[in-house]
């Protein structure tokens, strides 16, 4: 049976007995009337209801939850609504087109001609304006969000503060991790998640805020006390118009409805427009060293497990820093770190000892390391920028050949397939083209985009260009190129643990299968068990 939210799939989470996010134990009662007027709607006669949640999800009703019955694609909530009813909803936020059947049910109806909009500010109040409570970072552009975002927690907890983390990946409250669904959860579950947090004691929360967050309300109700940009590059260019319209929905955090004050990359194009535009203060960083910036990085030794430089203030402080995972654009990530940490009043040098000891973040330049005498690693990059960032980082730490393995996502941004496949035959030794998410498209579609950019590559500027579908048949072959002192790159994916094909989502996690892949051909018994790591050519530790 279909249900309100067709995207959701329940969180593998062992303290969640129904779909939807955490929910706090301590219950706030709010007059439903209280809610009728905030929203400037009648308060409905003869229901003098107290309210203690909201979902937007018909399967996570709980008792006394206002159910928001939204418009969708295919379906309207208020199709579910006789189910919300059942499971204890005390009311149904509604559009006029959902009105009727969500009446049908004998539920008290607030009726609004936008409720996604304003089930954000809702949230908000029933759960008793959690995120007052809580230091707020928000992290967005188009790369380095996760990254940034364990960065920032790592030099939180430095500080001794307790902390949440809300993601890509995943979700962590303290020490609890929760699978998230999405890079920002629904207005109605990231307010109960705040709620939570408070609840457990947690101080301070570093998130990842996406552009589809933004333009769909999911962050309304919050005001971060520190917004961050780190870049901006094309991407989700199936959900906005064009450039612009992707810059004004990132621009919309830095303005005081969203944040209290910026930090901006000053290295990035949309970066130096943004420092003009934003309505909030705003504290500039360059990884690039330019002088203009208010902090800036010097003396940067990139190597291939992370980078050391010194981080110098407005002050002409001088603070050492070590980015935790290589590459130059990780030195952005973590400057970005410090300054935002420091903006947020933590000491910069306490700061930048908590995020080198950070160890590492899922699927993002993680290693595979088998014993195998070159450097392995999976990472995300699904982008022509992020492609291009990490190749060119791999590439002054490879003494040897650079193998990438890359697909192209179907139903999404077609532009980039193209770009994305001369990237990889540009920059890469051996470039396997293969499946990432095709999703309901024709993966051999997908690859014959992808091939057409790569064969626009000038023969003599491109390395070897294979195909192979099966995209742990492609990972088998990129292992098989290796050689001591080479580098073998599993893109696209990153901590992902599934294959969508077909609508079917089948298990598949790039770390196991290149573990695997690695292991079928080491000698036997080379492989490594568990003991110290050996270090292939060119690494340093």
């Amino acid at each position: 049976m279909p249900h309100a939210d067709q995207s959701r799939t329940t969180p593998q989470d062992a303290t969640a007995k129904q779909p939807g996010a955490p929910r706090p134990d301590r219950l706030h009662p709010t007059p439903l009337g209280e809610l009728a007027s905030r929203l400037g709607v009648k308060s409905p006669e003869g229901h003098p209801a107290d309210v203690t949640g909201i979902t937007h999800d018909s399967r996570a009703v709980r008792p006394g939850d206002v159910y928001a019955a939204l418009p969708g694609a295919r379906f309207h909530g208020a199709d579910f609504a006789a189910q919300a009813a059942d499971l204890g909803a005390a009311a149904i936020l509604t559009d006029p087109a959902g009105a009727e059947r969500a009446e049908q049910t004998g539920l008290p109806v607030l009726v609004t001609d936008d409720p996604r909009a304003r089930m954000g500010e809702l949230a908000t109040e029933i759960y008793g304006h959690p995120g007052n409570d809580l230091l707020q970072i928000g992290i967005t552009g188009t790369s380095g969000k996760t990254t940034s975002a364990y960065l920032v927690e790592g030099g939180l907890r430095a500080a001794g503060r307790s902390t949440g983390l809300i993601g890509t990946v995943e979700m962590r409250i303290g020490d609890e991790r929760i699978k998230s669904e999405r890079t920002t959860p629904e207005a109605t579950d990231l307010q109960a998640l705040f709620a939570v947090m408070r609840e457990r004691g947690v101080e301070a929360v570093a998130m990842e805020v996406s552009s589809h967050a933004l333009v769909l309300g999911r962050v309304d109700g919050c005001v971060f006390d520190v917004a961050v940009f780190n870049n901006l590059s094309p991407e989700h260019m199936e959900f906005h118009s064009d450039m612009e319209d992707y810059f004004q929905a990132k621009a919309q955090l830095f303005t005081p409805l969203r944040s209290r004050t910026g930090v901006v990359n000053f290295d990035d194009e949309y970066g130096r427009r943004l420092i003009k535009e934003a309505s909030v203060p705003v504290t500039t960083f360059s990884a690039e060293g330019h002088p203009d910036a208010d902090w800036h990085a010097e003396d940067v030794e990139i190597s291939s497990v992370g980078s050391v430089f010194t981080v110098v203030g407005p002050g002409g402080e001088r603070i050492r820093a070590e980015a935790p995972l290589p590459g130059p654009f990780n030195v952005a990530n973590t400057l970005a770190a410090v300054v935002t940490l420091a903006v947020a009043g933590i000491d910069p040098q306490t700061a930048a000892d908590g995020i080198a000891a950070v160890p590492g973040v899922p699927g993002r330049l993680e290693r595979v390391d088998e014993g195998q005498p070159y450097l392995a690693v999976v990472d995300y990059a699904h982008k022509t920028d992020a492609v291009e960032s990490v190749l060119r980082s791999l590439r002054k730490v490879t003494e040897g050949n650079v193998h990438i393995v890359l697909g192209c996502g179907g139903d999404r941004d077609k532009t980039k397939r193209g770009p994305m496949g001369a990237a990889a035959a540009r920059l890469a030794d051996t470039t396997v083209l293969t499946s990432d998410n095709p999703r309901s498209e024709d993966p051999l579609a997908i690859l014959a985009a992808m091939l057409a950019g790569a064969a626009e590559v000038p023969i003599h500027e491109r390395g070897d260009v294979l195909i192979e579908a099966d995209r742990a048949a492609a990972i088998a072959l990129a292992v098989s190129r290796a050689e001591p002192g080479d580098t073998v790159l599993i893109a696209g994916k990153g901590h992902e643990q599934g294959q969508d094909i077909a609508g079917v989502v089948r298990a598949f996690d790039d770390r196991e299968v290149l573990r695997a892949a690695i292991r079928a051909t080491l000698p036997a018994g080379s492989a490594r068990e568990g003991g110290p790591e050996r270090e292939h050519p060119g690494m340093t530790k």
